[in-house]
């Protein structure tokens, strides 16, 4: 499928950028790449009530932003842990992919989100930091399952965040035993060095303007600055990819159309039906790697987040 028209039409935009690290450090190709990702007149997400809330973590408290749906508060609805991407080293609550998509579930599936503003891998933090504070955001969950008026926990991420939420799945299962009642992974990067590409994705891969493209050498600096001193065979957990998934509850993977990272989303799904999970990938049409910082009103993301919303709401019975 060709690239949603709203996006084919800013791609000239992009004509001699060659490459987001050299628009980066070039005032004229930034501002070009800022308007490529510009949507002003977006419609804005529902409007629900949220609660900031500081949680205690092995490494200090760790801040969460609770998402409420707008039903009687004695209703028991299903909670969603959401982690947001940023290859481990940017991202907070407030960008699209961890606002606009906690409050579209919230309304969408009557879900609570819990949104996990994780320690980044800035600054000397690296593996297991960030992923701890995310096992612990879902004990928290878990814990207080009463005063969020839930009686199931789900757990889902995107890109990075999608990673460390596979992460967080494997170690719950080793050590407490425990699995969310659904995985959801949204253009997860799982995996050290990029698996092949499938001949679809090589396809897609030569459309894409060069600052589009990730290098394996920029995919391999972003997993080593999270990793720190750990290598991925230091621990079952350090990159999901890798590691034994028999056992898993329920997951569905989102993967981009256009996106090289596409590779590891659709590696990841046969390895874990090779693994006996019960998993349902969908590739999502026409857009690029963190589409869900766009709004509802690309079709291929209100249907994403549709989906999502859908494997939310079997959990209530809807």
């Amino acid at each position: 499928m060709p690239f949603h028209p709203e996006i084919a039409s800013r791609l000239p935009l992009l004509d001699g950028i060659p490459s987001i690290r050299e628009a980066l450090e070039d005032p004229e190709l930034l501002a070009r790449l800022q308007a490529f990702d510009a949507y002003p007149d977006a419609t804005r997400p529902p409007q629900v009530a949220t609660d900031e809330v500081s949680i205690p973590g092995p490494h200090g408290p760790v801040p969460v932003r609770i998402y409420w749906p707008d039903d009687e508060p004695s209703a028991r609805r299903t909670g969603f842990v959401w982690v947001h991407g940023g290859a481990f080293k940017f991202g907070d609550l407030d960008m699209n992919e961890a606002d606009w998509t906690a409050r579209e579930l919230a309304a969408r599936a009557g879900a609570v989100v819990v949104s996990v503003d994780y320690r980044l891998a800035v600054d000397g933090i690296t593996y297991p930091i960030p992923l701890d504070d995310v096992v612990a955001a879902v004990h928290w969950v878990r814990n207080n399952l009463e005063y969020l008026g839930i009686r199931s926990v789900s757990l889902g991420g995107a890109s990075a965040g999608g990673h460390l939420a596979a992460s967080a799945a494997l170690r719950l299962r080793d050590e407490d035993d425990w699995l969310p009642e659904h995985l959801i992974l949204v253009y997860p990067n799982v995996h050290f060095d990029l698996p092949a590409p499938s001949k679809s994705l090589q396809a897609a891969r030569a459309e894409l303007p060069p600052c589009l493209k990730i290098p394996p050498e920029f995919h391999r600096s972003t997993r080593e600055n999270y990793l720190g001193e750990t290598r991925p065979q230091d621990s079952p957990y350090a990159m999901p990819g890798g590691a034994d998934l028999t056992g898993l509850g329920p997951t569905l993977v989102l993967n981009a159309e256009y996106d090289d990272l596409r590779a590891s989303g659709e590696a990841f799904s046969a390895s874990l039906a090779a693994a006996g999970v019960d998993t349902e990938q969908v590739m999502v049409q026409g857009v690029l790697h963190g589409f869900l910082n766009l709004s509802k009103d690309f079709e291929p993301v209100d249907e994403a987040l549709a989906l999502m919303a859908r494997r939310l709401r079997s959990e209530n019975g809807c």
